[in-house]
């Protein structure tokens, strides 16, 4: 058996996290990320909606009006995100933080 120790490579443990990780470990770029993933999800879903077919802002015949929908969906999705959403960016943020006293 090695002197391996498990500790070793699990997430969060101060001995896997070498100086360059833990610099990425800051809560606010953990936030920050968490944010832009939950911006993702939500024009996901806002773009899944058009494309079912509700044309709720264009009939699909103006290449512009789709790239403005596009454009929209993306900017509104960013501020739903900001401003709380869905409550994901909390949820995982809260999970990917540094443990704190271990």
């Amino acid at each position: 058996m090695s002197d391996f120790a498990l500790s070793s490579v699990l997430p969060g443990s101060a001995a896997a996290l070498p100086a360059a990780t833990a610099k990425s470990q800051d809560p606010a770029k953990i936030r920050d990320a968490a944010q832009q993933f939950e911006a993702l999800l939500i024009g996901q879903i806002l773009r899944s909606a058009r494309e079912s077919g509700s044309n709720w802002f264009s009939d699909g015949d103006d290449p512009s009006g789709e790239v403005a929908t596009d454009y929209a969906e993306q900017q509104f999705a960013t501020v739903m995100a900001q401003k709380g959403g869905l409550g994901l960016a909390g949820t995982i943020a809260k999970g990917l933080e540094p443990k704190l006293g271990r």
